[in-house]
């Protein structure tokens, strides 16, 4: 049976805490998976589309960019993409009754959790200028809106686009061909926030800003080792391959602050051996210190380079440049230094280095918890520094391996949703539509906040997402927005940003990935590029929630139109009609897309984008080879008294969206406001297991930011170190605290001091 959706929020005062587990999936999963879908959907639209879930004649999840084999199971999802699929195949419906029921100082009271709840958006919504609440709109006065505001602007770059990750190829394509064609470069998106560091660090050492491996590398390979990563929750389908891997003899080392459940034991939920017993993954659990990762492989560097025999000498004087300046560096790597870094211990460091040198195809997996540091690309290109040492990239069962985290970020960078775009791109795209894209940089997800509460940008457009949600210095954020003129969100659901409001604000509602979207020229698909760069078909199947509700690129084409008028010479009708004269257009302009209708065609599955360095040893950097690098060696250091705090998800969230309030492979239910400190700092510092404290952040300027009333758990955390979940602690980010060359907001090494609670 369908449920209704929550009348008031839940009371989060007391959550439970109960043991962590140490398995992750097996038969709790499916029926967490179940109950969740079935109080969405109901019983036979479940079935209808969980079985549609990453299928060739399929819809694409809308949650991770993990890839699928060829070879499908028939259901090919996960419990968290299960959960994604129901939150938006709902039949719950927010209309025009219920915004006239919640003003918008109301809605800004609510939780996550509630807003989300609340179902999909049936029409396009209207805040006026001293209005209270949202009102119904008329798509062409939504779109007069909007024309009128970009129109009044000083300058096209007072102006910012913003892309989630779940847009399309078509839909991340139109927008930002609109953007350059309107005269800006202000495209951020939710890479700003997450994989910016990985992007930037691969470019520079292997020419590429993407990963260099396939599903079938992780199959083939003899180590794997997952850095800064819990796949349980944040990419679960990745736990097959690595129980692929492991069956067929590799060795997985864990390095993370918290244990996970996934990576110690995956209990499969496609087979009976592993409903029953599971498989166990890690071999060796590194439990590193938050952001010692940098100094760990910097050490293992020099012990490589000790060890005789142990250095692809014919692959580093072919393909490499900088060697003997990293190698200089590397052998100045001290192990006390390294240690303190890290937290782990000689026996450790040595064992892995055995594990190491036993390898001859080894990959390096990681995600935020590589990222979201000051010095995060110093430390992934010391992960490729180590991987180039001994010809790791480049053969099979070898390689990079940045695991993303929404389902087309990395498509949405590779349509050009870039601050800061190639010139050779701009050059293409000017020559296909004969226009002239503006060349000077423009905002990044951080400067656009900084732009906005600077009074510097005017007008916020986000194609998707919840960017007061997703980024740092919740309060500051939430000033700047308010200072826009006009905010507008291309949205299916509720979320905090829809609270969060300019001057004006419009809400517009769009197709999701499960929805049919038929245009003039009949039924339409989209496209998305997975984790590893795989390019397939989208296809959704269910009626739309409402007749009111438009497609993505039919947004972008009618804006574009409304902004632009007869002086554009896009032509947007045609590309809203037909989403194959975008691809076409793509096919021209995109590196690796010739073609692309027509091998869209031939095979359902989709294809693969070149990727030089994996498919031939070729570097196309600006030394012509694969680039050493010689940083100095950085990590945290915490003053006494105090916890370096990372921000992470819970198993009932993805991304900003939250589906519950639990935490089930960490022992948590009923409540998100939880703290997890190793016992031993706990006690050090007052606080019993079941106090409440608030964490107060220390930033270098002086400035203090407060997040109150949490529950202190005892948790087997690396010393020193502490978790919790955002949003809730993006308000203990500052805005200046990002990570060197990317930008990226650094939410994994927050210094906080915990105080007793007031409510407590």
């Amino acid at each position: 049976m369908v449920s209704k959706p929550p009348a008031g929020d839940p009371v989060q005062d007391a959550p439970q805490v109960a043991a962590p587990q140490h398995a992750a999936a097996g038969l709790p999963a499916i029926g967490h998976t179940l109950r969740i879908a079935q109080a969405q959907m109901g019983v036979r639209r479940t079935a209808r589309t969980l079985l549609k879930v990453n299928q060739k004649d399929g819809f694409d999840c809308p949650g991770c960019a993990w890839p699928e084999a060829d070879k499908r199971h028939v259901a090919e999802f996960c419990e968290n993409g299960a959960k994604a699929v129901a939150e938006e195949a709902t039949l719950r419906r927010v209309t025009p009754e219920f915004f006239a029921a919640h003003p918008v100082a109301d809605l800004a009271t609510r939780s996550g959790y509630w807003l989300g709840q609340q179902g999909r958006i049936t029409q396009p919504m209207y805040l006026p200028e001293g209005g209270d609440r949202y009102e119904p709109v008329s798509w062409e006065r939504a779109f007069s809106i909007l024309a009128e505001e970009l129109r009044a602007l000083s300058s096209p770059d007072e102006a910012l686009f913003y892309t989630s990750g779940r847009t399309s190829n078509e839909a991340a394509f139109l927008l930002q061909l609109f953007a350059r064609e309107f005269g800006t470069n202000n495209l951020p998106d939710c890479s700003n926030m997450c994989h910016e560091s990985s992007g930037s660090a691969l470019t520079e050492t292997i020419g590429i800003g993407k990963g260099s491996v396939s599903l079938e590398d992780l199959h083939r390979a003899d180590l794997i080792v997952v850095a800064g990563q819990n796949p349980g929750t944040n990419h679960p389908r990745m736990l097959s391959a690595l129980e692929k891997a492991k069956a067929a003899g590799a060795r997985i080392i864990s390095v993370n602050p918290l244990p996970e459940a996934g990576l110690e034991r995956f209990k499969n939920p496609q087979t009976a051996q592993g409903m029953l017993r599971g498989a166990a993954l890690t071999d060796l659990f590194l439990q590193i210190r938050i952001g010692g990762d940098q100094a760990l492989f910097r050490l293992l560097n020099k012990l490589v380079l000790e060890t005789e025999g142990a250095v692809d000498e014919a692959f580093v004087r072919e393909h490499t440049h900088g060697y003997e300046e990293f190698a200089a560096a590397a052998k100045a790597a001290d192990w006390d230094e390294t240690l303190a870094a890290t937290g782990l211990s000689r026996a450790e460091i040595e064992r892995a280095l055995e594990m190491v040198l036993a390898s001859e195809r080894t990959i390096v997996c990681w995600a935020m918890g590589l990222t979201q540091h000051k010095h995060s690309v110093p430390t992934i290109r010391e992960v490729v520094n180590f991987l180039l040492l001994r010809g790791n990239i480049g053969r099979p069962g070898a390689g990079v391996c940045p695991v993303r985290g929404h389902s087309n970020v990395q498509g949405d960078r590779t349509m050009g949703i870039f601050e800061r775009p190639a010139p050779a791109f701009l050059d293409a795209l000017d020559k296909e539509f004969g226009i002239v894209s503006p060349r000077h940089h423009g905002f990044d997800v951080v400067r656009s906040i900084q732009a906005l509460r600077d009074g510097e940008a005017k007008v916020f457009f986000a194609m998707g997402g919840n960017f007061v949600g997703a980024t740092p210095d919740t309060d500051v954020t939430e000033a700047a927005m308010r200072n826009a003129r006009l905010t507008v969100h291309v949205s299916t659901k509720l979320n905090r940003s829809h609270a969060v409001t300019g001057t004006r604000a419009l809400i517009l509602p769009t197709l999701g990935r499960t929805d049919k979207d038929v245009q003039e020229s009949g039924k339409q698909f989209v496209t998305v590029e997975d984790s590893m760069g795989l390019v397939h078909a989208s296809r959704g199947n269910l009626p739309p929630a409402s007749p009111h509700l438009l497609s993505e690129p039919a947004i972008v084409a009618r804006m574009a139109r409304a902004v632009l008028g007869e002086g554009s010479a896009t032509p947007w009708e045609e590309f809203e009609a037909d989403y194959g004269r975008i691809r076409d257009r793509i096919a021209r302009v995109v590196p690796g897309f010739q073609d692309f209708n027509a091998r869209l065609a031939a095979d359902p599955g989709g294809f693969a984008l070149p990727h030089a360095p994996r498919d031939e040893r070729r570097f196309p950097t600006k030394t012509g080879k694969a680039n050493f690098t010689a940083a100095p060696v950085e990590y945290p250091r915490v003053p006494e008294g105090r916890l370096l705090l990372q921000t992470l998800r819970s198993h009932d969230q993805y991304n900003t969206t939250i589906y519950g309030l639990d935490d089930r492979y960490r022992g948590i239910t009923g409540g998100r406001r939880v703290v997890l400190v190793h016992p031993e700092d706990a006690a050090a510092l007052g606080f019993a297991d079941g106090a409440y404290a608030d964490l107060v952040s220390e930033w270098t300027d002086g400035s203090e930011r407060r997040a109150p009333g949490f529950r202190v758990v005892h948790y087997p955390t690396a010393r020193g170190c502490a978790a919790a979940y955002y949003p809730e602690t993006n308000v203990l980010v500052p805005l200046e605290s990002t990570a060197d060359v990317s930008n990226t907001p650094a939410s994994k090494s927050v210094i906080v001091r915990l105080e007793q609670s007031e409510s407590a």
